[in-house]
């Protein structure tokens, strides 16, 4: 019994030698830092006043797309809009946008994603000449939505820019 004493004691105070060690150097780290943070904006504030009071400004910088050099190609949809007006929840929608290559290299269709997994896009996989025309058919499923809708197809292709939307949009009657 005093054997398992005194290991606890010696456990414990090493465990309170350890913690104490711990701390000191955490608080001699973070005093080392708040001491450069100072220097470099001045040294005049307190490194905690002048962090707690500066307001911190990070906008979302979105990566700039850079245009490729050489003949590209170039989507010209007649619209990349349709509204398929009021219908009665349940209905399928099937819509075919149609476009003209009007660039100077035959387009790919890298991808083509919706919006919602009610919005189904599927697209040619084969390049589609200088002058030729293409699609990108487009089916929504109207089950369980009500209200308006406006599903959205992101299509990534070997154009400049590279992403083009094509938008749906319409009212969707309950059925009850």
């Amino acid at each position: 019994m005093i054997m398992k004493v005194m290991r606890f004691s010696i456990f414990s105070f090493l465990l309170v030698l350890i913690a104490s060690s711990c701390n000191n150097v955490l608080e001699s780290r973070v005093s080392e830092l708040e001491r450069r943070v100072a220097k470099l904006e001045g040294g005049g504030a307190t490194p905690t006043a002048t962090l707690n009071s500066t307001p911190i400004n990070n906008p979302v910088v979105e990566p700039v797309e850079v245009k490729p050099d050489g003949p590209l190609p170039e989507f010209n949809f007649p619209s990349d809009n349709f509204d398929f007006g009021t219908i009665s929840e349940g209905e399928v929608i099937d819509h075919v946008f149609t476009f003209t290559n009007v660039g100077e290299a035959p387009l790919i269709i890298q991808s083509a994603t919706a919006s919602c997994g009610c919005t189904v896009p599927s697209y040619s996989r084969e390049p589609v000449p200088v002058g030729g025309t293409g699609e990108i058919a487009v089916q929504f499923n109207s089950k369980n939505k009500k209200g308006n809708q406006a599903p959205t197809v992101t299509v990534t292709a070997n154009t400049y820019p590279k992403v083009r939307k094509l938008r749906l949009k319409g009212t969707v009657n309950s059925t009850n």
